[in-house]
């Protein structure tokens, strides 16, 4: 029953008559984590190699859908489903509304012969009922009996034998019954269906309204679903992709590859110190953080391709691990391009009230879709020195100082555009200070209570960096807890493999 607490009031109170709201919460969770609850181990087990048949990959499938699904539920407060439709102009919108009007006009055509045709209208009065029937809350006994009395098939059946089904009366106790269960937002629907007085018309609008609901009420499941499924996440997740993982043992092969160039990385970066440190020991084998290379690999979703495929413990995150870059590289223009302002301006703008507030209002607006190929970021840039030099012009003249030269000017807006130029000195300094505060964060051990400390040049968007790095950090973290068995086993592999192979054979001559 789809209600929002806010809106309950006295005269919402009737709809709740038959079962109360919170009742219905536990027994949707019942139903459904009963059919997902297994005995199967919480921490990854090893699997051998094996043939997968077409029936295993496609349940597979389903067990990827019921992941991705029961995490976005959880983790994104604002996930709903929509009553879509086709749209008008569009080829199967034009089909289905051929379709619909045949078929109301055949029933109205038959509710008009003498004596009148009732068997299409019989079973659609067949299938609402069902659907009036699967608004119920377990333990509703009293209206699911009042409603199967009264659109009792056999009995409109017969009445319609003897030319004496009340259609009206029918058509009137439904919109009466989904009054009392439909949510509040509806209740203007119910008041025009009871306006309506052409019934195959007023038939036809019973059945939108019903579609409405459905999906009022699958909306309204997910919101009761939602603290459960978040209190119990970090099993159910790690339980379905193990599922996953012994059905397609391949299923961890990019997430491998992830991490082994994490560590490649490193390597690579110890090598270079060493190289650089004369008194090092060459010959001494590099020991090398696992934290570090997880979290090294972490970094590199802030700048990746997503293009091409992500690590499979990543997918549920995909979407908002790629919104995180693309406002990340927003913000890196703009500090970009404030640190540009500053060294060659700065003198002239440290009185303009606001400058850092208003070079963002400038730069939003111009940089937004800026990650689309589609996208003209030198021209935007030019859009934006050309604003600047405005502001900077009109605070100097409001003080009776000169405004900028056009060579001044000129070189400003020359150095903005620079900024898409690919390895541009300015734009590095800020990719490594985001680097630098993000690396940071992933090393504190409650980033809610504290921020690290904000890198030079990127004060103009402190507020909007510690906002997404806490968005990243909670991505991150989450995903550690969810999935840290199965890195620990790759982790293990690839930093130890001496150590592994014997685990491996001491388990295989104990089997």
């Amino acid at each position: 029953m789809p209600l929002n607490e806010e809106q309950n009031s006295d005269s919402d109170s009737s709809r709740l008559s038959e079962s109360t709201a919170s009742s219905s919460d536990s027994e949707y969770s019942r139903q459904s984590f009963n059919s997902d609850s297994s005995s199967k181990p919480s921490s990854p087990a090893s699997s051998p190699p094996k043939v997968i048949t077409f029936d295993e990959l496609m349940a597979a499938t389903r067990n990827l859908s019921n992941w991705t699904l029961a995490h976005e539920i959880a983790v994104n407060a604002n996930f709903c489903i929509k009553h879509e439709d086709y749209p008008q102009n569009s080829f199967a919108g034009t089909v289905k509304q051929i379709v619909h009007k045949a078929f109301w006009d055949h029933l109205e055509s038959e509710l008009n012969e003498d004596p009148p045709e009732y068997e299409h209208a019989i079973k659609l009065f067949e299938e609402i009922k069902e659907i009036l029937l699967s608004f119920l809350t377990p333990g509703a006994n009293r209206m699911h009996n009042q409603i199967c009395e009264v659109l009792d098939t056999d009995l409109i059946r017969q009445q319609a034998e003897h030319n004496a089904v009340d259609i009206p009366g029918l058509a009137n106790y439904i919109i009466n019954t989904m009054g009392k269960l439909c949510a509040p937002v509806r209740d203007n629907d119910i008041k025009q269906l009871k306006a309506t007085d052409n019934i195959v018309e007023l038939l036809r609008q019973i059945f939108h309204v019903l579609d409405l609901m459905k999906v009022d009420m699958a909306n309204y499941t997910i919101k009761s679903l939602r603290p459960y499924l978040w209190h119990n996440l970090v099993d159910y997740e790690r339980t379905k992709f193990q599922e996953i993982l012994e059905e397609t043992p391949s299923a961890l092969n990019l997430t491998t590859e992830w991490i082994k160039e994490s560590i490649e990385d490193e390597l690579s970066s110890i090598s270079d110190e060493s190289s650089s440190s004369p008194g090092a020991d060459s010959n001494s084998k590099p020991i090398i953080s696992p934290t570090l290379v997880l979290n090294n690999g972490y970094l590199k979703l802030l700048q990746w391709d997503y293009c091409k495929t992500i690590p499979e413990t990543l997918i549920t995150d995909e979407v908002r691990l790629q919104e995180l870059r693309e406002k990340l590289n927003q913000l890196k223009v703009i500090a970009c391009v404030s640190l540009i302002t500053n060294n060659m301006v700065g003198a002239a703008i440290v009185d303009v009230p606001d400058f850092a507030d208003q070079l963002k209002r400038i730069s939003f607006p111009l940089l937004e879709g800026m990650n689309k190929k589609s996208f003209d970021l030198k021209e935007a840039l030019n859009a934006i020195g050309v604003q600047i030099c405005s502001i900077v012009n009109k605070s100097l003249s409001e003080r009776g100082l000169p405004t900028l030269s056009e060579e001044m000017q000129s070189n400003l807006m020359g150095q903005i555009a620079h900024v898409v130029e690919k390895n541009n000195p300015v734009c590095s300094l800020i990719d490594k200070r985001i680097q630098l505060f993000m690396r940071s964060l992933l090393a504190l051990p409650s980033f809610q209570k504290c921020m690290p400390t904000m890198p030079g040049g990127l004060s103009v968007i402190q507020t909007e960096i510690e906002f997404l790095g806490s968005q990243y950090a909670s991505i991150v973290n989450f995903n550690k807890k969810v999935y840290g068995p199965f890195y620990a086993n790759i982790l293990r592999k690839l930093l130890f493999p001496e150590a592994a192979m014997e685990k491996t054979e001491a388990e295989t001559s104990s089997n």
